[in-house]
């Protein structure tokens, strides 16, 4: 086991007296036994200040992610405080993963403070969270006309608006009543999801892993066409839109 331990933290473990190895153990048992709520609560205490200083200094990345938050006109500003809360963030919603992938959770989790090169990955996390709440607040004739743009329209489709029109129509947000009467379809095509801030966010993290949320992101700042975006096509006023 101390084999797949970066080299600094094997020679740290090794070194430990006897009396410091029970404590450790002690921690080990105490953290595995909780339950995943509970362990993404005390990683966010244990290391939120460390993770915080690394995305701080992540200077390129940060860039990257206000340049496309700008350009999809998404109002986050990157201050310590958002940043703060998306690491506890990023925890809890780990936790609610392991209701999916048990086993990813303290891999997705611990790997932002063991390996450094994953500094940025809260970064693309928020990146793509930011994007999906926006989705979701977006009418199913707007989820089209983003559709409409895509170079890979199933797997977009599939992948990010499939999920979140099931999640407008199981919770109420959306009632396709007489879909087949066109001016029925009408009413419910257009019509803008009303979901408060904390209700957006559980339905966010309930419909998506963090790993899908964290791919996203870091597809939009490695690939400008990864999600081509129009916003005055997307989001033309209702009085120039056209019957479908």
């Amino acid at each position: 086991m101390l084999d797949k331990l970066p080299p600094e933290a094997r020679q740290w473990a090794e070194s430990l007296h006897w009396k410091q190895r029970r404590y450790l153990l002690s921690l080990c048992y105490l953290l595995c036994a909780s339950s995943p709520d509970v362990q993404g609560q005390f990683l966010d205490e244990y290391t939120a200040d460390g993770l915080l200083a690394k995305i701080v200094q992540d200077y390129d990345t940060q860039a990257k992610v206000k340049y496309f938050l700008n350009s999809f006109h998404i109002k986050a500003e990157l201050s310590p405080d958002l940043l703060r809360s998306y690491i506890k963030q990023f925890y809890i919603h780990s936790a609610q993963d392991v209701r999916r992938q048990p086993e990813k959770y303290l891999e997705s989790a611990l790997r932002l403070v063991i390996s450094p090169e994953k500094k940025n990955y809260i970064l693309n996390y928020i990146l793509g969270f930011e994007f999906i709440k926006m989705m979701f607040k977006m009418s199913w004739l707007q989820h089209e006309r983003l559709y409409s743009l895509q170079s890979n329209q199933e797997d977009f489709y599939n992948t990010y608006i499939k999920p979140i029109q099931h999640a407008h129509k199981i919770n109420g947000i959306i009632n396709p009543k007489d879909r087949d009467l066109f001016f029925a379809k009408r009413s419910y095509f257009v019509q803008k999801p009303q979901i408060g801030e904390k209700r957006l966010n559980e339905l966010a993290m309930l419909t998506f892993t963090t790993e899908t949320i964290s791919h996203l992101g870091f597809s939009i700042v490695r690939n400008i066409q990864h999600i081509p975006f129009d916003y005055d096509y997307i989001f033309q006023a209702e009085q120039e839109r056209t019957f479908i």
